[in-house]
């Protein structure tokens, strides 16, 4: 998971919220995700809560992203993982490799609005295979102590504008989203950047229009390097990943601010391991943790956009400024297609280290 450090395990008993832990010693549930605040603002949201209402225990524990563990526990026949905080690209994988239970849409309850899941969850929220609660957006920011009496970056082709905003960029070392940004810069609508993409032709343009800046590029490799470049005046404008961005702001007081235009949103959510020995159980976390309120809850501890749009209606507004699913930082958002990426990842990546190496 982008933007999270590392915790050690630790449980979470019935008793911490006053239940007896006899009454319930026999239910219990092995939570997987990844640490630090991001684990932090599930069990706030999510564990507690459904412990309090079921009297279920929560064992929670840590792990560093991908599939490998879940598939060694399938294969072998000894799954002791009930769920897992997944991204949307171990997701579709996962699935189609069927190391993960799938679901039922229609057992998802409707916002607090009235509206059915199925048009409350923003598209692609619900997978077969899992269902996404998050998105995790990657931006562009800015210092703005680098721009008082100066016009300012306001959108995303902006990064592309030297004339105009002269200075070096920072962008993650990755084809993934730069790649989507090019092509978007460059006059291509939203709907034809993946067909663009699988073309030669569409993927030099990519290139083409990258190579416009590349010689003014910082690339970054891990996520606390964008904003420590932007608050050493290193870049003039970088790609970020939001929730550091909006730590910065809160935690440090950055004069940071975030261009959502355009910006690359990505999806994370709770899956089953196949052949969890707790499916009952887990499936109706799933659901509990999927409601609008608990949605919006994590979102006071991160700031990541919950998927369900009901979530945002009744949010505080300082807070909401700081959510990629915001109604007005979502207009122009640009979610990554993790199935392409899924078949393109490898040849993309391929060429895209070829062109840094020119």
């Amino acid at each position: 998971m982008l933007n999270s450090i590392n915790l050690k395990p630790y449980i979470l008993l019935p008793i911490f919220l006053g239940i007896s832990l006899n009454a319930y010693s026999a239910d219990k549930l092995t939570v997987v995700s990844w640490g630090g605040s991001f684990t932090k603002s599930q069990v706030e949201a999510y564990h507690k809560p459904y412990i309090k209402e079921t009297g279920v225990e929560i064992v929670s524990e840590d792990f560093n992203g991908g599939l490998a563990e879940i598939k060694a526990q399938v294969e072998s026949g000894n799954v002791t993982w009930d769920l897992v905080s997944l991204d949307k690209p171990d997701i579709v994988r996962g699935c189609a490799e069927g190391l993960l239970e799938t679901f039922d849409p229609s057992i998802l309850p409707a916002g607090d609005d009235g509206t059915p899941a199925k048009d409350d969850f923003i598209e692609g929220a619900i997978h077969k295979c899992a269902i996404n609660s998050i998105v995790v957006s990657t931006i562009l920011a800015i210092n703005e102590n680098q721009f008082k009496g100066k016009a300012t970056p306001t959108k995303m082709t902006d990064l592309f504008d030297l004339k105009t905003f002269p200075g070096r960029r920072g962008l993650q070392k990755i084809p993934q989203g730069n790649m989507e940004w090019a092509l978007l810069a460059d006059g291509v609508s939203a709907e034809d950047v993946y067909a663009q993409l699988e073309t030669r032709e569409g993927r030099d343009r990519a290139f083409n229009k990258l190579n416009t800046i590349k010689e003014h590029v910082f690339w970054w490799t891990t996520g606390a390097q964008a904003p420590q470049m932007l608050a050493d005046g290193e870049v003039v404008i970088s790609s970020a990943f939001n929730g550091r961005i909006s730590n910065a702001k809160r935690d440090e007081n950055q004069p940071f601010k975030i261009i959502w235009d355009r910006q690359m949103g990505y999806m994370n959510g709770w899956a089953i391991p196949k052949g969890s020995k707790n499916l009952e159980r887990a499936i109706e976390f799933v659901v509990f943790s999927s409601k609008t309120k608990p949605l919006a809850k994590q979102a006071a501890y991160v700031s990541y956009g919950p998927t369900r749009k009901s979530s945002t209606i009744n949010m505080d507004k300082a807070l909401l400024d700081t959510l990629p699913t915001a109604p007005q930082n979502f207009e122009t958002a640009f979610l990554v297609n993790d199935e392409w990426w899924g078949d393109y990842a490898d040849e993309l990546n391929e060429e895209f280290n070829t062109w840094l190496a020119k």
